[in-house]
C-alpha cells in the first residue's frame, strides 16, 4: 500500500508553500498531488511555477499529479485547465468532468478525484474506457459501497482501477458558486481581499450553541474534525485499495505521514489520532471514532 500527499487545499502564501513541499520531498511518500482544486484566484503560484516543483519532486523520485479544480466557472478558468492538461509530461486529476472530456479527448489517462461523484459501476467502467486508471472515492462512500463496487465489477467482467481513499484529513463536502470565507467577513466575492490566506487550516465554524461544526476553506465547505482511516487498515487492505491520501496541513504534516507510513509497514501500531471515521462506516461523517464490526 503506497501514500500520497493530496492537494493543497488552503490558501498559503508562496513562501510556506514552497518550503512544505521541498520539505515534503523527503517524506517517505510514493505519489504527490499539486495544483489548485478549490479557487482560480488562489495566485501565490503560477502555473510554471507548479509545473517547476512537480519537476523538483519527480527528480526526487516522486509520482506528480497536477489537480484540476472541482469548479469550472468561466472560460479563463477552461483555457488554464485546457493549458494544465498540455503539460506534456505528468498525469492530472480530474476533479470535474471538463477535465475528463479534455484528457479523453487528447487519449491522456487520468486520475478520478473525488468530486466527481461516482456512484455505480457502469459510471465507474464509462470512465475507466475515457482513460480513468485510478479511483479516489468521495468522502462519503466508505466500506460498503468499494465492496459493492468491487463485486458488481467483477461480476460484469470488468476489474477495479487503482483505488485511493482519504484516509486522513478535513473532508471537502462542497463547492459553491458563492465564497463563504468573503460572506463572513461582509464583503464581496470579487473584492474578497484574499482572507483565505489568514487561515491556514480554514475558518472554523460553530453552532450557535458554541459547537464546533464545519471550517469554512473559499467556495469549498469542509468538515470541521479530522478524518483518520488509519486502525482501519486491515479492512482497506482487503477491499484492495492502493493508496492512502493524505491532506496537508498546516502543522505536523510530517509527523502525520510518519506516522502512516509505519502503520503501512508495520513496524508500528495505527493508534487513532484524528477525530471521526463515520462516512467510512456508513455513519454521520461526523460519529466520533467508530470502531470495525
Amino acid at each position: 500500500m503506497r501514500l500520497s500527499l493530496g492537494p493543497l487545499q488552503y490558501f498559503w502564501p508562496r513562501d510556506r508553500v514552497l518550503e512544505f513541499y521541498r520539505a515534503a520531498a523527503s517524506w517517505p511518500l510514493e505519489v504527490i498531488y499539486l495544483g489548485e482544486t478549490v479557487c482560480s484566484k488562489r495566485r501565490e503560484l503560477t502555473a510554471r511555477d507548479w509545473l517547476a516543483l512537480a519537476a523538483e519532486l519527480a527528480d526526487a523520485g516522486r509520482e506528480v499529479v497536477l489537480s484540476s479544480l472541482a469548479l469550472i466557472e468561466a472560460e479563463s478558468e477552461l483555457a488554464a485547465l485546457e493549458r494544465l492538461i498540455d503539460n506534456g509530461r505528468f498525469r492530472i486529476e480530474a476533479n470535474d468532468l471538463s477535465a475528463v472530456q479534455l484528457c479523453r479527448e487528447r487519449r491522456l489517462p487520468f486520475v478520478g478525484g473525488p468530486s466527481l461523484n461516482i456512484y455505480n459501476h457502469r459510471a465507474l467502467a464509462l470512465l475507466m474506457e475515457d482513460g480513468l486508471f485510478r479511483w479516489v472515492p468521495g468522502v462519503e462512500q466508505g466500506r460498503e459501497l468499494l465492496g459493492e463496487l468491487r463485486t458488481e465489477m467483477a461480476a460484469a467482467g470488468g476489474r477495479m482501477p487503482e483505488l485511493e481513499v482519504i484516509a486522513w484529513g478535513r473532508l471537502p463536502l462542497s463547492w459553491s458558486a458563492r465564497c463563504f470565507t468573503a460572506r463572513a467577513f461582509d464583503v464581496g466575492k470579487d473584492d474578497c481581499g484574499f482572507r483565505c490566506i489568514e487561515h491556514p487550516d480554514g475558518l472554523p465554524l460553530a453552532t450557535r450553541e458554541g459547537q464546533p461544526l464545519l471550517v469554512i476553506n473559499g467556495v469549498q465547505v469542509q468538515g470541521h474534525a479530522v478524518c483518520d482511516l488509519g486502525p482501519e487498515l486491515p479492512e482497506l487492505r482487503g477491499l484492495g485499495v492502493d493508496l492512502l491520501r493524505l491532506y496537508p496541513q498546516a502543522e505536523r504534516m510530517a509527523e502525520i505521514v510518519q506516522h502512516f507510513r509505519a502503520a503501512v509497514d508495520g513496524t508500528g501500531t495505527p493508534e487513532r489520532l484524528g477525530a471521526v471515521n463515520g462516512y467510512w462506516h456508513g455513519q454521520a461523517g461526523d460519529a466520533a471514532l467508530v470502531t470495525s464490526t
